[in-house]
């Protein structure tokens, strides 16, 4: 059974000068995931549905509901504390 090991952050705390670049990779991730999608033949839809390949989230990250914009932030923020704790450093 496959068991998530993520590369443990909690000791990491990003400093406030990196949340608006945590905005914009969020808003990044969320366009990757779109552009794939609609690469895989998904397109908008009221609901969800994996067998037409509809969604509601093949919309501007702007438009998303607060909670889809949640799961890009949270990849973001993980991503970029990984980087700092496998000792890389953000430069600006």
């Amino acid at each position: 059974m496959y068991e998530p090991k993520p590369i443990d952050t909690t000791d990491i705390t990003l400093p406030e000068s990196l949340l608006e670049l945590t905005e914009k990779i969020a808003s990044n991730v969320h366009d990757v995931w779109a552009r794939q999608r609609l690469s895989e033949g998904w397109r908008y839809g009221e609901t969800r549905n994996d067998s037409k390949k509809t969604t509601p989230c093949l919309v501007a990250y702007d438009a998303l509901p607060e909670t889809e914009k949640e799961y890009d932030r949270n990849t973001a923020m993980e991503t970029l504390k990984v980087i700092i704790k496998l000792g890389y450093r953000i430069e600006t």
